[in-house]
């Protein structure tokens, strides 16, 4: 059987050719949001390594994930393979989580976080481009939203894996932690072979620019996504940064508890789920440029208020205009990024994906500024870094464009 031999689409309702998906989205997203929040502390108890052998492993990986998921992008989109890139990748996470549940060896362990665990990363935005690819056959003009409600259901897993993985690490210590991974990875990769199908490579996008107003537009200019990726890069690295920061704001300079930190990042997790939703029903409505830039703006109007805030009272008030931030640039994002590079789907939806670990990596050494100057310059840094995103996003106008 060739590559090529792909059976035409079935009709099937949306709803019924999301659900394996979806589930495939809640078994990677619990998967890391057993183990990421907890890396730091597996690598200095478990493993013994110290601050700067931590470092490495913190850089490393993630940088390790971008490569491997930009090379996995780019070959996506040139054979109808996607679906055997879910399973493989979801099967590398089983590799990588259970060979941690028992390795403690810092330099294997390592080997496995750049080869293993970074191609299992290639698991996000390829459930994304898959999306993208099967509501662009069965539906065109609500391929955002089903972007966005993907998007969410990985939000959701995030929101419950983090207290499943603490109460895990009680009961079994990090040996379950890892197992239970293994076994989200190993759900994950049997329904991508049996709930997902093969769907036809992307169609070549129209280069021509007077093809007819019925033709595809043609992908975006190098250029235009030179500064988008940069922009978005630009947007992440707040994120990072300002949640990193928070509790010791919180403690340091609004003189609360940690506790109180914690009941604003999940205010902000609770409202990100239904704002998300909601941007994405939206998208039918306005056009995915007007969205990004509108939630580029709420995320500047966030930080600027926690940069001044006077107590925490505000800062919870302030968690609307940061849910709006957070799910137009991490939800709609996804989509406005899509549409700059038609037909290619999975180089589209990596060069977004890949914005967060690098901002993530750009957000380590920011925090160690404010640690120097004081945590509320941290905020005033996310504002700073926020406006420029932003700048270059409306700099950064693809041409041509209805969306």
């Amino acid at each position: 059987m060739t590559l090529t031999a792909v059976a035409p689409a079935r009709p099937r309702s949306i709803s019924r050719a999301l659900i394996p998906l979806g589930l495939v989205f809640l078994a990677v997203g619990l998967s890391t949001a057993l183990v990421l929040p907890f890396l730091s502390l597996f690598l200095s108890t478990e493993v013994h390594a110290g601050p700067v052998k931590v470092t490495v492993f913190l850089v490393a990986a993630p940088l390790a994930g971008v490569l491997s998921s930009s090379l996995v992008g780019r070959l996506s989109d040139r054979w109808p393979i996607r679906r055997w890139i879910l399973c493989g990748a979801a099967l590398a996470g089983v590799a990588g989580t259970a060979l941690t549940a028992v390795v403690r060896d810092y330099w294997v362990l390592l080997g496995l976080a750049v080869t293993a665990t970074a191609l299992a990363n290639a698991l996000f935005p390829q459930t994304f481009a898959y999306a993208r690819q099967v509501l662009e056959r069965d539906s065109p003009g609500r391929s955002a939203i089903g972007i966005s409600a993907m998007r969410t259901v990985f939000s959701l897993a995030w929101v419950a894996g983090p207290p499943i993985g603490a109460f895990v690490l009680d009961f079994g210590g990090f040996r379950l932690v890892y197992g239970l991974a293994a076994v989200m990875y190993a759900l994950a990769a049997l329904i991508a072979a049996l709930g997902l199908e093969n769907v036809a490579a992307p169609a070549p996008a129209a280069v021509e620019p007077d093809a007819g107003p019925a033709a595809p537009p043609a992908p975006a200019t190098r250029g235009v996504l030179r500064l988008t990726a940069l922009a978005f890069v630009l947007l992440q690295v707040p994120m990072t940064l300002a949640v990193q920061a928070l509790p010791l704001f919180v403690d340091r300079n609004l003189h609360r508890s940690a506790s109180d930190a914690g009941v604003i990042l999940g205010l902000c997790a609770a409202l990100e789920i239904p704002i998300m939703l909601g941007l994405g029903a939206l998208t039918t409505r306005f056009r995915l440029r007007t969205l990004v830039l509108a939630g580029g703006a709420c995320g500047v109007a966030y930080y600027a208020a926690a940069l001044v805030t006077p107590n925490i009272w505000v800062l919870g008030v302030a968690q609307v205009a940061n849910a709006l931030f957070i799910a137009a640039v991490s939800g709609v994002g996804i989509s406005y990024m899509q549409d700059l590079l038609p037909g290619e789907p999975g180089r589209a939806t990596t060069m977004f994906t890949n914005t967060f670990p690098i901002g993530a990596v750009v957000a380590g050494p920011l925090l160690g500024v404010a640690a120097q100057i004081g945590y509320r310059s941290a905020y005033g840094m996310a504002t700073a870094l926020c406006g420029a995103g932003l700048l270059l996003l409306i700099l950064a106008h693809p041409a041509g464009r209805r969306r």
